[in-house]
């Protein structure tokens, strides 16, 4: 094998330390998102839920329609990210480069550590047995010689599984007579534009190759490589400077009218970027500003900008494009930077000349923050590390639309 690569996902993951954590869930329906009532969709759910046909990413309301027996929570996630930086740390040991997919799912280049396939069964056994005996949850594990062909391997014995591809001959004996569906990265639609030219599994687009790349273009190209077996990508570790931007967004629970309370809204979720963007030494020459509106249709606005990573400065775009566009009750709010950069590439701004001033950008946040704290009876300046914890901010912004 000229690569061997082990994939590890976690089975249900936030679901799974819930019930780690409070044994009296086990064997339940537990749904992990917003509750029944709220907007919002499920983030995962336990097995039991499953057979009920809920699943990631449905919305809640339908998700409560077909399991009303269901538990309901809303997620934790500082608990899950710090479960999720030892899971990293482990599976980190034995590969010589890991690329990190989510807080719970990881590909790792075992190559030279393994040696072969053997070597690569030992260490999935052990980082199953680590994940079990250290953090009390379960994994499921595949090795094979692809990223495409170990992420398939994982999915194959869900949960607590095991599986092995060791080359693109297996894989295609594996594939050939499934669904398209069952080939990473063919999502609905693609499906869908699939079936109605007649290509229906693997088997097909293999026979119908040219079609495939006619009505799919590049994606097209990838999905009959897979559907060969050809996958040659490399792991690659997460770089946070190869971000092509940097983002936050809240979905209030009923639709906003209130202007105001848009852009105080913006402040909060600019210091938020502001603050992911300095962790990594970023920087961004432009501010995109996205509204989904009480009709679910969603708009970006954005705009070229001073090269910078301050909330200020963010806002103050953000607030802008707010102003330009058509004022009509919003469903979601969010703001992002992008063509982000480090430090070496950045030229001098005139955030950088008030830094530290009356003038500059954080006795400007300071302000904003002020009229915020009388408009809505909040202490924001005083509690910004709680709220910025991920199921805080979105309380926090309920409190204000409720208390406009």
């Amino acid at each position: 094998m000229e690569q061997i690569i082990i994939h590890v996902d976690m089975d249900a993951f936030f679901a799974s330390v819930e019930i780690r954590d409070d044994p009296a869930l086990r064997g339940k329906p537990l749904i992990i998102g917003s509750l029944p009532g709220e907007r919002g969709v499920v983030a995962t759910c336990s097995y039991e839920a499953r057979k009920y046909g809920v699943h990631s990413a449905m919305n809640i309301k339908e998700a409560y329609r077909r399991c009303p027996q269901g538990i309901y929570m809303h997620p934790h996630m500082d608990k899950y990210k710090a479960v999720s930086g030892r899971l990293h740390q482990i599976w980190d040991e034995y590969a010589a480069a890991s690329e990190a997919v989510a807080l719970d799912e990881a590909y790792l280049d075992v190559t030279e550590r393994a040696g072969d396939l053997e070597g690569a069964r030992r260490i999935a056994m052990t980082i199953k047995r680590r994940v079990r005996e250290e953090l009390g949850l379960t994994c499921s594990v595949g090795v094979a010689y692809s990223k495409t062909a170990a992420k398939t391997a994982s999915e194959e014995r869900k949960p607590d599984g095991y599986f092995e591809i060791p080359s693109s001959e297996d894989f295609v004996a594996l594939m050939l007579d499934r669904d398209v569906r069952a080939l990473y990265t063919v999502g609905e639609m693609t499906a869908e534009k699939l079936y109605a030219s007649g290509i229906r599994t693997v088997r097909d687009i293999r026979e119908k190759q040219e079609l495939v790349r006619r009505l799919l273009g590049k994606q097209g190209e990838w999905i009959t490589k897979l559907a060969f077996g050809i996958d040659d990508r490399r792991v690659t570790p997460y770089r946070p400077q190869d971000a092509k931007s940097i983002g936050r967004e809240v979905t209030f629970q009923e639709d906003v009218r209130d202007h105001q309370l848009l852009k105080d809204v913006l402040v909060l979720l600019s210091i938020a970027v502001e603050r992911r963007a300095r962790r990594y030494g970023l920087y961004g020459s432009g501010v995109t500003l996205k509204l989904t509106y009480h009709d679910m249709k969603t708009i970006t606005r954005s705009r070229l900008a001073a090269v910078s990573n301050s909330a200020a400065a963010i806002w103050r775009e953000a607030a802008s494009l707010l102003d330009g566009v058509e004022k009509r009750p919003v469903r979601l709010i969010g703001v992002s930077i992008y063509n982000l950069s480090g430090e070496e590439d950045r030229q001098l701004c005139l955030e950088d000349v008030f830094a530290g001033s009356a003038s500059g950008g954080e006795a400007e946040i300071k302000r904003l923050l002020e009229g915020m704290a009388a408009r809505y009876g909040l202490d924001f300046a005083g509690h910004l590390e709680q709220i910025f914890q991920m199921d805080t901010l979105h309380r926090t912004v309920e409190y204000m639309r409720k208390h406009i």
